[in-house]
């Protein structure tokens, strides 16, 4: 029997708009006692000043996490040109400012250059770690260590407006890219430097804008449920997208309800009519319920990678 933990069973992803000032983590655990749940994560940090898409992942949903992780993002980023940060954002101190001098045709071939697939540092205030340390850390302390520039690739990079020495752009790029360090080195392929002001993920995968919800609705919902007598869970739990939405682009690949006791143990199975290398969404029988991700091992049958656990009762 699986071991009880403290709070609720509940699976499914809140896409939460988080606020401006607080850390992904500190959002991360307030979703997490709201929902009153066992388990929670999220599914790649924003800094403290940035605001938007926050998919936190509840339950066994945390187990598919990491295909958020690496799905593509789309953010609105506002720069101040002219002056550049040590953090490459209004958070830190100006190191240097220095007058706009570029033309409308310089900024266009200075922005094009970000395009496509390219090259980039990391930040020295990321999460990225070296020796077992996050590079803020290090930063903090006024250390500068080794980072290895990194392949991303930025897929769509639009120019909103310009207005006085505010720069704004719309940016869909691939995992791992850092806003701030385009924005940092747009200030310096234009030599008047620049720092991030504003900056909000609008997109996650496929997920959509308009279901982002915020802390406040949230806790609303919360007195609300008091208020009414009626178990929070009525009102929060119709908010939550199904945990297969993470894997949602995976082919399917569906389990007879026969062979889903071996399946759901661990063991491979044979499917018939399968031949991708892929990972793919599991579903059982004719409800097509989601179980899990798996792929197809060298000797044909499909394997188990990840499971979902399912619960007779709720904590």
């Amino acid at each position: 029997m699986a071991r009880r933990t403290k709070g609720r069973n509940i699976d499914g992803i809140v896409l939460l708009d988080k606020p401006t000032g607080m850390s992904s983590n500190h959002a991360l655990q307030r979703v997490k006692r709201i929902y009153n749940a066992s388990k929670a994560g999220h599914t790649g940090a924003l800094d403290p000043l940035a605001t938007g898409m926050l998919p936190v992942c509840l339950g066994e949903a945390t187990k598919f996490s990491q295909h958020l992780l690496d799905a593509d993002k789309r953010y609105l980023v506002t720069a101040k040109l002219g002056q550049r940060t040590d953090t490459s954002d209004s958070d830190g101190d100006v190191v240097s400012e220095r007058p706009m001098n570029f033309t409308p045709e310089q900024l266009d071939v200075a922005l094009d250059s970000f395009r496509g697939d390219t090259l980039q540092v990391p930040s020295m205030f990321s999460a990225l770690k070296y020796q077992g340390q996050p590079l803020y850390k290090y930063a903090r302390e006024g250390k500068e260590v080794p980072r290895e520039a990194r392949p991303i690739t930025v897929f769509e990079l639009n120019f909103i407006k310009l207005e006085g020495d505010e720069l704004t752009l719309d940016i869909h790029c691939s995992k791992g890219t850092y806003i701030r360090t385009i924005i940092d080195d747009l200030g310096e392929k234009l030599g008047c430097g620049a720092h991030v002001i504003m900056l909000r993920r609008t997109a996650v995968a496929g997920y959509p804008y308009e279901r982002m919800v915020t802390i406040e609705a949230l806790e609303a919902l919360l007195a609300q449920a008091e208020q009414e007598g009626v178990e929070p869970k009525t009102l929060l739990d119709p908010l939550l997208l199904p945990m297969d939405t993470a894997v949602a682009d995976f082919p399917e690949v569906n389990i007879p309800d026969a062979v889903a006791p071996y399946l759901m143990n661990g063991n491979p199975v044979r499917v018939a009519g399968v031949s991708s290398d892929s990972l793919m969404r599991i579903t059982l029988g004719e409800a097509r319920r989601f179980v899990g991700v798996g792929a197809i091992n060298d000797d044909g049958l499909l394997a188990p990678k990840r499971l979902v656990v399912f619960y007779d009762d709720e904590a």
